[in-house]
């Protein structure tokens, strides 16, 4: 549980990185600070407040937003039994600080966010794919990404790669009626045009 305390602590010494209040829910601590800050902040809260877990980093898109990538980072303190959730916000064309420096574990997350966002982090060691494989094309979280493509992937023994080829479809594409499946029911389905009318 979150002493008033440390939320009153966390307050004043991070009031002038925020962007916005500080909200506290459920007893955790949510903040929104500037991006340029970043390392800054959750160095702070590694060092002078034992928030020594990084228990996730995410990402996400609102493309509406001049500022379109929401950057989530969730920390666990396990000396004060608390949480805080720290957000920021960037562009599409703006890097963000890497924490790999600050928690080893983010480096996964990071090249993740990036896989999946295109967000690009300073300083990260390691930016190859790690859920898609290393030709693919684009950042398959945005919200502006296609639903589906023109292209098919899979691994081909005899060039020990991974290639892609057309969509080739195993049948033709057919149109279904869509309507009741019901043969010989002894009630008529609302709105079964293919009942026969007694």
């Amino acid at each position: 549980m979150m002493h008033k305390t440390l939320t009153k602590d966390i307050a004043v010494k991070f009031k002038k990185f925020v962007t916005q209040d500080i909200e506290v829910k459920h007893d955790i601590v949510f903040l929104t600070i500037r991006a340029a800050k970043i390392l800054e902040v959750i160095k702070k809260f590694r060092d002078d407040f034992s928030f020594k877990v990084l228990t996730d980093l995410t990402a996400v898109d609102y493309p509406e937003r001049e500022q379109r990538f929401e950057i989530i980072y969730n920390l666990l303190s396990l000396k004060n039994n608390s949480r805080v959730i720290i957000k920021t916000h960037v562009s599409e064309d703006e890097h963000l600080a890497s924490i790999s420096g600050i928690f080893s574990g983010a480096v996964w997350y990071e090249r993740e966010i990036w896989d999946m966002f295109g967000v690009i982090f300073n300083d990260l060691h390691d930016h190859r794919r790690i859920l898609t494989d290393y030709g693919f094309k684009g950042h398959p979280l945005r919200k502006d990404f296609p639903v589906t493509g023109f292209v098919e992937v899979s691994y081909d023994k005899v060039q020990e790669k991974v290639v892609y080829k057309p969509i080739e479809l195993q049948q033709e594409f057919r149109i279904f009626d869509n309507l009741s499946p019901w043969n010989n029911a002894e009630y008529n389905l609302q709105g079964d045009i293919k009942a026969k009318g007694k």
